[in-house]
């Protein structure tokens, strides 16, 4: 019995590991700014708003409840959706910081992304092609 009960746990593990989609973090193709995660964390928690070459960084988030955010703030920011959304209150309400603009989807995204080389914003990585960038895989 607790062999059957051990095999099941570890199916529905295995299955919900193989259900879970990889997030890339993307920019335009022509940024040729290097960025590890902690940069990313960094420009995602508003801590860093320009590239490394001086340039301006517009950071662009999915919606709050959205899988592919949940799975970016616990991944790149280390962070629960609940955490993040009590982080950007308080420096909004102490007139610290604005969260990056919200988008409603992957495509909206990646058309953005594609269209200016100051945007990073991320996405489900089956849907990069060549009009962005990935800096990050996870």
């Amino acid at each position: 019995m607790r062999l059957l009960k051990l095999a099941t746990v570890l199916g529905l593990v295995i299955f919900s590991m193989g259900s879970l989609a990889d997030i890339a973090v993307i920019t335009h193709p022509s940024n040729t700014n290097p960025l590890d995660q902690t940069a990313i964390s960094k420009i995602f928690l508003g801590k860093v708003k320009s590239y490394p070459d001086g340039g301006t960084i517009i950071a662009i988030n999915q919606l709050e409840g959205s899988p592919v955010r949940a799975a970016f703030d616990e991944s790149v920011l280390g962070k629960s959706s609940s955490q993040i959304k009590s982080y950007w209150s308080k420096l909004m309400f102490t007139g610290k910081g604005t969260p990056p603009q919200e988008v409603q989807s992957d495509a909206e995204v990646k058309q953005l992304v594609a269209a200016n080389p100051s945007i990073i914003g991320y996405v489900d990585a089956s849907l990069v092609d060549d009009s962005v960038k990935v800096l990050l895989k996870f």
